[in-house]
């Protein structure tokens, strides 16, 4: 994938003019991550779920970033070599581009929240004059998770908290009454009649929305709506646009370090209460789980992208911040420890009423033209065209239509199955749902193999798995597609049960690993469907790396693309399918088609 822009300009040492001015701190150009400095302390070197304001008081030109509870950097520890975990940390900027830490909200937890609770997701709003500091407070005296607020005259305090939850603790809508939903990650907005309304939630329990009171310190039980399914969706944002009202979400593994698959999804409603539903007109609630992919992985060196805010710089041009992991530093100390999430940004697209990062690059991680931060200034970001990988012509050598009635000479399995479990049935491949997977150190499920071409290609599945409609906990059954080198590293592309909902997971194992290094890692994509389900997987390469990027389609004409895993599974890869996570359910699968690949602008 690729994107055609002009080139940089260069200068008579040959140096590239834009990569000078990020050098010398210069306005008009930046590359991600943002830089935040603090002094003799170093440099702010993780910031996890971002928030970004503009000062609102006459006179104020800055910008101002606020960042979850974490150290700033590896080197930030007490005494006894501890990190200090601080308390949502600040910083201010002019350009938006370079930032100055100013130091940390709290210096101590409010007294209703437990002695050693995380203090997470702060959202600061701007409301009757004042600002307010919204944070998750992960555990509270009374039990359970909180969202509490703290007000100031200024965008950096002193925060005086208001002594009590705004959204109190609260049990999950379904399952156990005495269990604790996840009241995290809030967000505030103020709708066109005025009206303040407040979301909240995370995977235990999914998203919430409920009426917040006019002086911005309680909101209404009695108004609350759940509007994104749990087992799914966190980090919500919510942007208000040509009259829509557009939820983005974020799903899957924050903190898996370079196999973090961490993704933004979005949908939108005419309403701030929903129901917010996707491109394809699917609901974030549903159990068939909607939400259009916005940001993931795109092939560079930035895993995991998520807990995304949007905002509006002073030209008109939107932009998200948002966290990432550097896939090849993602640490802030010792493997496996505090994954190292700092701020990154880039420029939002509309296409057709909705968003795309970049015009659907995603992260970027090369010289961008800044956000125009000050009046008068414009931004010289422009819109870049896209080459995607789309099917060329068929290979029909390396394609089965399963039209026989016995499989063809080219597939070979791995473990077989029992008979019974898997045969040729009218011009489908049936494969039942076995007790068994391929996951870490169990591998002890059938794989269904055949040779890839030589090169790049595509390889298309349309399958169906007769998993019901609704209800938990058919964990984790699933059928689709593998890249499969072994039984430690592979690309899955499956529709799968998870909990109580249904799911794309694109997962990525590679093996050996470092001590520390994790091994799995999977993000979702587009809405998985009840009947028919299309799959893909295109194989390009760049910079010598092999990509792996999968998409979906509810319908075989229209495909949404979605994240990029990085592999090297080399020529040995074989094309694979699977049907496992547990038993008593049938895949069906209609075809296996294989293309070389072309890219081509989208329309």
């Amino acid at each position: 994938m690729g994107c055609q822009q002009a080139p940089p300009t260069v200068n008579l040492s040959g140096a590239s003019t834009e990569a000078q001015n990020v050098r010398e701190g210069r306005p008009g150009t930046y590359r991600n991550k943002l830089t935040i400095n603090a002094g003799p302390l170093g440099t702010v070197d993780t910031c996890a779920d971002p928030d970004i304001v503009r000062g609102q008081q006459p006179g104020d030109r800055q910008w101002y970033l606020y960042c979850t509870t974490d150290p700033l950097n590896a080197g930030d520890r007490d005494a006894n070599g501890n990190f200090n975990f601080r308390l949502i940390t600040m910083a201010k900027s002019t350009d938006l581009v370079n930032w100055t830490y100013v130091g940390d909200a709290f210096s101590q937890r409010p007294s209703w929240v437990w002695p050693d609770a995380g203090m997470w997701a702060p959202e600061v709003a701007y409301l009757n004059g004042k600002y307010f500091l919204y944070y998750t407070a992960s555990d509270t005296v009374r039990g359970g998770s909180a969202i509490g607020v703290a007000t100031s005259d200024s965008p950096t305090g002193p925060w005086v908290d208001s002594g009590g939850p705004v959204v109190e603790p609260q049990r999950p809508p379904v399952g156990d009454p005495n269990a604790r939903r996840w009241v995290f990650d809030a967000d505030v907005i103020q709708d066109t009649s005025g009206q303040n309304w407040i979301y909240y939630g995370s995977y235990f329990g999914g998203v919430a929305v409920r009426k917040l009171s006019a002086d911005g310190l309680r909101s209404d039980p009695a108004t609350q709506k759940e509007i994104a399914s749990a087992n799914r969706y966190e980090g919500s944002n919510v942007f208000q646009k040509d009259g829509w009202y557009y939820l983005f979400a974020s799903a899957t593994d924050c903190c898996r370090g370079p196999l973090t698959g961490y993704s933004v999804f979005v949908g939108r409603s005419r309403s701030p209460d929903g129901p917010f539903l996707d491109r394809d007109g699917v609901d974030l609630s549903a159990t068939y789980v909607g939400g259009t992919p916005m940001l993931s992985m795109n092939g560079n060196r930035w895993v995991g992208p998520g807990h995304n805010a949007v905002f509006t710089d002073a030209s008109g041009q939107d932009w998200t911040v948002y966290h990432a992991i550097d896939r090849f530093d993602p640490y802030l100390a010792q493997p496996g420890g505090l994954n190292k999430r700092p701020a990154l940004l880039d420029p939002i697209d509309w296409e057709s009423g909705w968003p795309t990062v970049r015009g659907g690059l995603g992260a970027s991680d090369e010289v961008m033209p800044a956000p125009a931060a000050q009046p008068g200034q414009r931004s010289a970001y422009r819109t870049p065209k896209e080459k995607v990988a789309q099917p060329g012509k068929l290979l029909a050598a390396f394609s089965d239509e399963f039209n026989g009635t016995t499989l063809d000479g080219a597939w070979t399995w791995i473990r077989p199955p029992a008979p019974s479990a898997a045969s040729l049935e009218g011009g489908v491949l049936r494969f039942d749902t076995q007790n068994a997977d391929l996951f870490g150190d169990i591998n002890n499920a059938s794989v269904l193999t055949r040779p890839v071409p030589q090169g790049d290609y595509l390889v298309e599945v349309k399958l169906s798995v007769n998993l019901p409609g609704s209800g938990c906990c058919f964990n984790f059954r699933q059928a689709g597609l593998v890249i499969y080198g072994n039984d430690d590293n592979f690309v899955k592309l499956t529709q799968a049960s998870i909990w109580d909902t249904r799911q794309i997971e694109f997962a990525k194992e590679q093996g050996p690993v470092a001590p520390g290094f994790p091994r799995y890692g999977n993000t979702v994509l587009s809405a998985a469907a009840p009947d028919a389900i299309w799959l893909r997987i295109a194989r390009t390469t760049e910079n010598g790396e092999e990509l792996y990027t999968a998409s979906t389609s509810r319908n075989g004409t229209t495909w949404t693309r979605g994240s990029t895993w990085t592999h090297q599974l080399d020529a040995n890869a074989r094309i694979g399918l699977v049907s496992m996570g547990g038993p008593d359910f049938t895949a069906r699968f209609d075809y296996v088609r294989v293309y070389n690949v072309k890219e081509k602008f989208p329309k």
